[in-house]
């Protein structure tokens, strides 16, 4: 099958690529529920040494620098305790984490999680993390635009491989709130 986006050899549903995928992604696929069929959640191979952003989109198409989206993980402090969230912007944007995901947390203090932190917790690679299969419990902030994407090219929780799914199944995650404004 051909990928919807980009120049890929071939794409398949993820479903059917479970081997080649994290714990948690696979078993959040074999979970899948909600407006998107997971076959239309398609996994495309690809180089781990080509997995940021910008080398990424020279190597696989000028077409996926408006489709990608990046989810990183934040740590929110407020009282001595610190809680793990997800957020998803466009590749074109950066995450607002001091402003908008610090106030929706409730959190007093908001930053990236360490790496070390954000692999172990997600059970993930660290440039490859995903929404799709976080631990239960975490909030995942969605940018409204990603949701509007026709077609949005996200980690596989690798960085050998991408995610391709249609932008409105992303607001259909668990645990998802899509907020206006999340990437800046």
């Amino acid at each position: 099958m051909r990928a919807p986006i980009g120049t890929f050899d071939e794409a398949r549903p993820a479903i059917e690529c479970l081997d080649l995928l994290p714990a948690p992604v696979g078993a959040a696929l074999r979970a899948w529920s909600g407006p998107v069929p997971v076959e239309q959640v398609l996994f495309v191979d690809s180089d781990p040494e080509k997995a940021d952003t910008a080398v990424f989109v020279a190597a696989y198409g000028a077409d996926l620098e408006q489709a990608s989206a990046n989810c990183v993980v934040i740590a929110g402090k407020r009282g001595g305790e610190t809680a793990l969230a997800a957020a998803l912007v466009p590749a074109t944007t950066r995450v607002d984490v001091n402003g908008v995901v610090r106030r929706r947390l409730g959190a007093r203090k908001a930053s990236f999680a360490p790496m070390e932190q954000a692999v172990e917790a997600s059970g993930m690679e660290y440039g490859g993390i995903t929404p799709i299969g976080l631990p239960a419990g975490w909030p995942l902030l969605v940018d409204a635009a990603a949701v509007e994407l026709p077609w949005a090219l996200i980690g596989s929780g690798h960085r050998r491989g991408k995610i391709i799914l249609p932008g409105k199944a992303l607001g259909s995650l668990p645990g998802v709130t899509v907020v206006e404004g999340l990437g800046r």
